[in-house]
């Protein structure tokens, strides 16, 4: 009995033998020899079998876990009935349901020829056949005494099979060479076939990439003991694997402890270098696999270990924004920033974890999560300037005051915290106490003391490294403008430990980068200065004279409030805060010439913001102390002086018209004297409603009105639209008006300025206003359905 005649697929050609050649030549390409027996099964002329490489062009399959499929087992015949009974008219198919588990092939149904699993190692050879007058579509499975037939129900899952089994077979025999590794140079050269196998194989699936980088991160956990130059040889074998994987954990781990060991390896810059830049690129959560975040980090400080040092971040930075205005990759900047963090936090996590007496993620990584196993508490080193030399006591004077001990340092368990006495004549410490439930805070403790500045946290010098690289990189990200309004948003919550809060050379190097929300002039960058929630402190406030981080006597802060103030960002509330919170900063940095804030006072006054009368007549005070602010205080009075004239006249019914002005109050005004060339009106923050458009379109001249947070309507849309063709500039930021009143704005072909900020605006209108408006140049529909 033979198997021959013609075969269906591959144009009569069959894959050779794997077991015949030596695991490391299995990549390679022999032409298998024409009259190889191992292709029979019985008496006949042998098959004529040519090898079929996998190419980058050919079929692509995915690789299979379980399938159905026939089984059929054909023993050696060694007796003429044996002969008889394995006739291809007596053979026997069995269905099954296969499982390729990591060692064998399983049945669902364990009986008939499947009745035991057939593992790997006991397949001697797999190849395709075909032949005449026989079932289509076989897998030859030759194992001692017989073969295994596997018969799919069309060419493509019989190829799917083949090159399945023969990937589960080869893995297997990797991992159990591997798995016990003899000489070095031979492992090398295994890992090296395994790689080139992976890169070839037809199959297309995760696991293809991932089972090599598991077996060979295996192999480097159980092994130590290895040389730099292993280190170093193995990590170029797997590169091609990292091209388009993300590594596994224990190889971030051995990829880690090279950068820290040999951050000037060439390795770093040509293997490491795109593997971190597919990270940053692709990665979605670092929270799922936190070895990875800590793997670019310390990709990160081993670039900047280099002799160009942080120049060399700057141009990796560069590279992962792109030479273009604006980064095609979305989640750089988040990963990014979550590095940095991250390693931040790393920096002053020793003193948090000594305080709160809490395991640190290095610990926990390291299984020493028991009281007994962990290190004693990092000592927290606060240090204060050298108190001024006393002048020597005379017999006369009392005895002189104890002064203030050197630097100290204290434990966790005690924070020393430094008190100036409001006569300056002598300091106290207070010893706070951390145990129980009341334990305070490093940021509560120094907030006790008003000379916070003289306080500060150092650090040790590698940690002191680390937090000045990842400072400059998050300045490098606020340099790019379209990375500056999610970076913003990223850190309006102030994700920073206290700690660090309170170290002043972190604050200073994080000042740059809150200087430059505060220069951007898009609302959606230096709105998030503002304190994510009500409660809650934000940059303005951290920044502010007083604040933790304010070493500047006010500059940053009165730039912070300069932006908001331009800004349509509820500037009556905003005043309302500020008068409330920051009064006396506002003063003093009025007293030295601020404009900013010499504006500020001068519109709480205006805006009657401030209703305590000694609370008034000290701004007043301010506002006469400096030369600008004499000026803008005289400005106001003039103001005031007109409506106290118009009040005089019972024109308006009070000098607060500014605020409370009504619709007849506006007729009365309009009415009292000849306005036909009036070009410039503002309403803002005043009662009056569309009822007062009757009184508006008596203004033929009107070229800008402010109706900024009144109540104006739709109504009253309509009526300026039929009347006032000259005016340009048109402000309805806050006010109630909708589509229907805003659709008749189309016929003022004049508006070359619209605010519609905060109105039920929608885009279908927004579309319609902007092709019917052909002179309008500047729009504002921020906080609406169109934005």
């Amino acid at each position: 009995m033979d198997f021959n005649g013609g075969s269906e697929l591959h144009n009569n050609q069959f894959y050779p033998c794997e077991e015949s050649k030596p695991l490391l030549g299995e990549m390679s390409a022999p032409t298998a020899p024409e009259g190889n027996n191992n292709a029979k099964l019985g008496a006949g002329p042998p098959c004529r079998r040519s090898l079929l490489l996998p190419c980058s062009s050919g079929m692509r399959y995915k690789l299979l876990q379980e399938g159905d499929i026939q089984v059929c087992v054909v023993k050696h015949p060694r007796t003429f009935l044996s002969k008889i009974l394995t006739t291809k008219f007596l053979r026997r198919w069995e269905p099954h349901h296969l499982t390729l588990t990591d060692c064998s092939l399983v049945s669902a149904t364990p009986t008939g020829y499947m009745e035991t699993a057939l593992s790997y190692s006991s397949i001697e050879d797999l190849q395709l056949l075909s032949w005449d007058n026989a079932p289509k579509y076989c897998v030859q499975l030759s194992v001692p005494g017989g073969t295994v037939l596997l018969q799919a129900a069309n060419s493509y899952l019989r190829d799917q099979w083949f090159h399945s089994l023969q990937w589960k077979k080869k893995i297997y025999k990797y991992r159990k060479v591997l798995n016990n590794p003899s000489r070095w140079e031979v492992v090398l050269k295994e890992i090296r076939a395994l790689v080139d196998m992976a890169l070839t194989s037809p199959l297309q699936d995760e696991s293809i990439h991932q089972a090599p980088l598991h077996i060979i991160s295996t192999l480097l956990a159980e092994n130590t003991n290895l040389s730099a130059q292993d280190h170093e040889s193995i990590i170029v074998a797997i590169a091609p694997l990292l091209e388009n994987n993300h590594p596994p954990p224990d190889l971030c781990e051995f990829f880690c402890k090279h950068c820290r060991e040999r951050p000037r390896s060439m390795v770093v810059i040509e293997v490491f270098t795109p593997v971190v830049q597919r990270i940053l690129k692709h990665n979605m959560d670092f929270g799922k696999c936190p070895r990875l975040r800590l793997f670019t980090q310390e990709y990160i400080l081993a670039l900047n270990e280099l002799n160009a040092g942080m120049e060399v971040v700057k141009k990796f930075i560069h590279s992962m924004h792109g030479p273009t205005g604006q980064c095609p990759h979305p989640r750089v900047l988040p990963n990014l920033v979550a590095v940095c963090l991250a390693a931040i936090y790393s920096c002053y996590e020793e003193f948090i974890n000594s305080r709160d007496n809490s395991p640190s993620l290095k610990e926990i990584r390291n299984g020493c999560q028991q009281q007994s196993d962990r290190k004693p508490p990092m000592p927290l080193r606060l240090l204060r300037p050298e108190p001024p030399t006393p002048p020597p006591p005379t017999t006369l004077s009392p005895p002189p005051l104890a002064l203030s001990p050197p630097p100290s340092i204290v434990n966790s368990s005690e924070i020393m915290v430094e008190l100036e006495r409001n006569n300056n004549t002598a300091n106290v410490l207070r010893k706070a106490p951390t145990g129980g439930d009341s334990e305070p805070n490093l940021i509560d403790c120094l907030l006790v003391s008003p000379a916070l500045s003289a306080l500060s946290i150092q650090l040790p010098a590698q940690a002191d490294r680390v937090l000045a690289c990842f400072a400059l990189i998050l300045k490098m990200l606020s340099d790019y403008d379209d990375w500056r309004p999610a970076l913003a948003s990223l850190l309006q919550p102030i994700p920073f430990p206290k700690e660090a809060l309170a170290h002043a050379k972190f604050t200073k190097e994080l000042k740059y980068v809150i200087q430059r929300f505060a220069e951007d002039p898009r609302q959606e960058v230096h709105s998030c200065l503002l304190s994510v929630r009500s409660g809650k402190d934000g940059w303005f406030q951290l920044y502010s004279p007083g604040g933790v981080a304010c070493d500047d006597d006010g500059e940053l802060f009165a730039s912070m409030v300069h932006i908001l103030m331009g800004s349509c960002y509820k500037t009556k509330k905003f005043l309302l805060s500020l008068a409330e919170n920051k009064l006396g900063p506002c003063m003093l940095l009025a007293l030295r010439g601020n404009q900013t804030m010499v504006e500020i006072l001068c519109l709480m006054l205006e805006y009657n913001i401030i209703e305590n009368k000694d609370t008034q007549l000290q701004i007043i005070s301010t506002l006469e102390s400096t030369h600008v602010g004499l000026r803008m205080y005289e400005q106001l009075c003039d103001r005031q002086r007109e409506l106290k004239e118009l009040v005089r006249k019972h024109i308006v019914s009070d000098v607060c018209a500014v605020l409370c002005l009504q619709d007849a109050d506006l007729a009365r005004l309009l009415s009292s004297g000849s306005f036909g060339n009036l070009e410039n009106l503002s309403l803002a923050f005043t009662n009056v409603t569309s009822a007062c458009a009757e009184q508006l379109i008596k203004l033929p001249s009107l070229k800008q009105l402010n109706l900024w947070s009144t109540q104006f309507g739709d109504a009253g849309l309509r009526l300026l639209s039929e009347h006032l063709a000259c005016l340009q500039v048109l402000n309805l930021c806050e006010t109630p008006v909708t589509d229907a009143g805003l659709l008749a704005l189309s016929s003022m072909k004049s508006l070359c300025s619209l605010n519609m900020n905060s109105t039920k605006l929608t885009a279908d209108t927004y579309e319609d206003l902007k092709a019917k408006l052909p002179n309008l140049k500047e729009v504002d529909v921020r906080y609406t359905e169109a934005w």
